[in-house]
């Protein structure tokens, strides 16, 4: 995985500062931040409903039988092409 320096962040953030304009900035900033934290908080949620769930009781494994193969159809003649 490539490797984002001040370089590349820069730009990015130029790139961010032209498209949306000085005036937006502030509140983009406020949203992302916002938007940040509600997906760690629900992040943390589901890892403490999954450590608090009951585990329930695993079943012994039994070995599963391979399919049969389907029986050759003998209904149709087999066709061979001629090449003419």
């Amino acid at each position: 995985m490539p490797n984002i320096g001040p370089l590349e962040i820069a730009i990015v953030l130029v790139i961010v500062l032209i498209i949306f304009g000085p005036k937006r900035l502030p509140g983009l900033g406020k949203q992302l931040g916002t938007g940040m934290r509600e997906f760690k908080d629900d992040q943390a949620q589901i890892a403490r409903a999954q450590a608090d769930a009951p585990v329930p009781p695993s079943a012994p494994a039994e070995p599963q039988a391979a399919p049969a193969p389907a029986p050759a159809s003998t209904d149709e003649p087999t066709r061979t092409s001629t090449g003419a």
